[in-house]
């Protein structure tokens, strides 16, 4: 199944010399924003991926996540932020 959803990006240099990248998923049903911190200034496909990749991550973590449950835990990601528009 192909992901139809699409995301535009705009980055911007920090003084630390680390790149953050705003980005929006313009979805009909949920849109989003947030913000991803790299290292480095990288190509547009590769951050798309890159936001891609921590949202389907981020789904499977939450998928299995019981609220009772004292063993399942989600790590924090500091450089990844999303939020509901």
């Amino acid at each position: 199944m192909e992901d139809q959803t699409k995301i535009s990006v705009t980055s911007k240099q920090l003084p630390s010399g680390n790149c953050q990248v705003k980005f929006f998923i313009e979805d009909e049903q949920r849109p989003q924003y947030g913000y991803l911190l790299v290292n480095e200034p990288k190509p547009v496909g590769e951050i798309i991926a890159e936001i891609k990749e921590r949202m389907a991550q981020r789904r499977m973590a939450m998928s299995g996540l019981n609220p009772f449950s004292v063993k399942t835990q989600v790590k924090d990601d500091h450089n990844f932020y999303l939020y509901s528009a």
